[in-house]
């Protein structure tokens, strides 16, 4: 083993430009840690373990998916039994949620960062084998030497990425020895061992979580077909691809010459888009007919064996249809691949009553989305919206909760009933929730959890039966860890997450515009039209406020319209600076991606934005 002296040594030499014979993904992780991260090789920092409250978040959060890994740890623990081998399952952000090792070196393992909770994100750890997979979404072995901080250098470990169906970093799996051979080469079996172990974690879970979709099993073999596959699709009963495996799936696609392409690029095409096959095709791959009959021909010509598993609810039609969405939702969008993913969640989830929370950004159509979820649960009831921002913060406790009668000094001698209480039997909806005072927020969560409210200055509280749905355009995880809104609050209005798209993300602008001007013209009950240039700079602008800056840009160019024909004259200046900031925007983001080696899911880490706004925003460059 090194020197600790000479080790440092080595990091600075690359931190000025020396050439070394490590492997590229470690001078990566090396140069990262120095120049973004500001590390000092020569300051050691002992492994950090999380509290165990954080860590009771962290494995709460992960629950599901420490349920479907469990068994391919364990058989993975047990392939490599009396080897000293220490598995770590850590979620998306390097916490271990999940630890299988020897008990007899608990001490040992906890020192070294070996350990439940244990924190390996490469900006605290410094260079290791679950913070460069973070980074790198490859498999990675870090031995040694390599890690860059001095406390670590005696461990050998590594890992590989588990993703979700629909392309996300969602957990690492690592196995890692406190002491090792010395030759790096040794890890191969173990990089082998965990990257297929990673592999069959994803398949489990695209299995668990696609019950009512069909799933396509594929192989360039067909030995392990339907125990082992190479890659695995989820297919919805119109034949649409609703997620996959993405390991696997990676080198399937390289074989099909469709290098360049994430998982997110498939999401929504029709099979028959990949593949000679239609979503009528897919009985004649199911089990019961012998693997070297059942044949897939990629649209390259490239030849896989596939075997078909059918819908729990054996399907023939999408989950949710669009021409069976309720009106409502159906009304939302027309034709955009991520407003319809949002539409169909949001059918399933208006028939249970699940708190709801409506993230996007400011204008994007969140209380939209919310009346159409009521509208569309067919239980009856008022829709009450509260702007949680809006209210006064002196007024926004009586408005929610209402007051008895002579409760405070100017208080009606008659009493309020509040809000909360006007939509009993029906739906609230609190809008910008991350902005409602932490005094009001422990009130609001006994109303949710007892079905009950008490009005201000009232003795006795009342019942209330209601659903709750909620938005915000702020991280509401960010202000939990702030301490500026509760924690228990949040895990009771997040039972489930619906993610508006901006709205210059979206592939249907075009017929929102006309939606828009629609509305415009029954409202004034007169008729518009827009020429062909003021169509086309609507389009090309990139509508920061979204569907309310929209409203207010054609709202303003029909009342300047002459004989209903709104031309570039009627809209506004700003709109025709646009192009060339959007201009200066794209080349930024494209200087932005080569700095981060053209790695899309450290560029969305640097910006603070979910890895589909940057394949949007690369898709629509081109």
């Amino acid at each position: 083993m090194v020197s600790t002296l000479s080790h440092i040594q080595e990091i600075e030499r690359v931190g000025m430009g020396a050439v070394s014979p490590r492997d590229a993904p470690v001078i990566k992780s090396w140069l990262r840690c120095l120049n973004d991260y500001k590390l000092d090789p020569t300051v050691a920092q002992e492994a950090y373990i999380v509290p165990e409250l954080k860590l009771r978040e962290h494995r709460e959060q992960a629950e599901e998916l420490i349920r479907i890994g469990r068994s391919g740890l364990e058989a993975l623990f047990n392939q490599v039994a009396g080897q000293n081998y220490v598995l770590l399952l850590s979620d998306a952000r390097g916490v271990t949620v999940d630890f299988m090792g020897d008990p007899t070196f608990d001490n040992q393992l906890r020192r070294a960062g070996l350990y439940l909770g244990s924190e390996w994100s490469e900006n605290r750890a410094g260079t290791c084998a679950v913070g460069a997979c973070m980074v790198s979404g490859e498999p990675v072995i870090i031995h040694q030497d390599d890690h860059f901080d001095t406390s670590h250098i005696g461990l050998t470990c590594t890992a590989a990425p588990v993703f979700d169906t629909l392309g996300d970093l969602t957990a690492v799996l690592d196995i890692s020895q406190l002491r090792s051979p010395t030759v790096k080469t040794s890890q191969q079996l173990a990089l082998h061992l965990v990257a297929s172990t990673a592999r069959r974690i994803e398949l489990a879970n695209l299995m668990t979580r696609t019950r009512n979709d069909w799933v396509l099993r594929l192989a360039r073999s067909p030995e392990f077909l339907d125990v082992d596959p190479d890659a695995a699709i989820a297919l919805d009963g119109s034949g649409r691809i609703t997620g996959m495996t993405h390991g696997g799936f990676g080198a399937l696609a390289r074989a099909m010459n469709l290098n360049g392409l994430a998982t997110r690029d498939f999401l929504g095409q029709q099979v028959s888009q990949v593949f000679d096959i239609d979503v009528d095709d897919l009985p004649r791959f199911m089990r019961g007919r012998p693997n070297g009959e059942r044949l897939l021909r990629a649209r390259n010509g490239l030849v896989l064996f596939a075997s078909a598993v059918a819908p729990a609810v054996n399907l023939r039609s999408p989950a949710v249809p669009a021409a069976r969405l309720p009106r409502a939702l159906r009304d939302l969008s027309h034709g955009d691949a991520a407003m319809e993913r949002v539409q169909a969640r949001a059918a399933k989830l208006s028939a249970r009553d699940i708190p709801i929370l409506i993230q996007g950004e400011t204008g994007s159509g969140k209380e939209f989305l919310a009346r159409a979820i009521h509208d569309s649960c067919g239980g009856g009831g008022s829709f009450v919206a509260v702007n949680c921002a809006a209210i006064p913060e002196h007024l926004i406790e009586s408005e929610l909760f209402g007051y008895a009668p002579g409760a405070f000094t100017g208080a009606s001698q008659k009493g309020k009933r509040g809000l909360i209480e006007e939509a009993n039997g029906g739906t609230l909806f609190l809008d910008e929730i991350g902005d409602m005072p932490l005094a009001l927020q422990s009130r609001l969560l006994r109303v949710l959890s007892e079905n009950e409210v008490q009005p201000v200055g009232a003795l006795k509280a009342r019942a209330v039966r209601l659903r709750v749905l909620s938005a915000s355009h702020r991280d509401l995880a960010e202000l939990v860890k702030e301490g500026r809104f509760r924690q228990d609050l949040y895990y009771r209005l997040n039972a489930a997450t619906l993610a508006l798209p901006a709205l210059r993300e979206r592939e249907d602008l075009g017929w929102l515009v006309d939606q828009v001007l629609g509305r415009i013209e029954k409202e004034n009950g007169e008729a518009y039209r827009l020429d062909g240039a003021a169509r086309a700079a609507l389009l090309a602008h990139g509508w920061p406020g979204n569907l309310r800056e929209l409203s207010n840009v054609l709202r303003v160019a029909a009342a300047l319209s002459e004989g209903g024909v709104i031309g570039l004259d009627c809209l506004p200046d700003h709109l025709f600076a646009e192009p060339d900031a959007t201009a200066s925007d794209d080349d930024a983001l494209r200087r932005a991606l080569d700095d981060c080696g053209n790695n899309v899911s450290a560029l969305a880490r640097k910006l603070g934005v979910n890895r589909s706004t940057i394949h949007r925003r690369l898709k629509r460059l081109n």
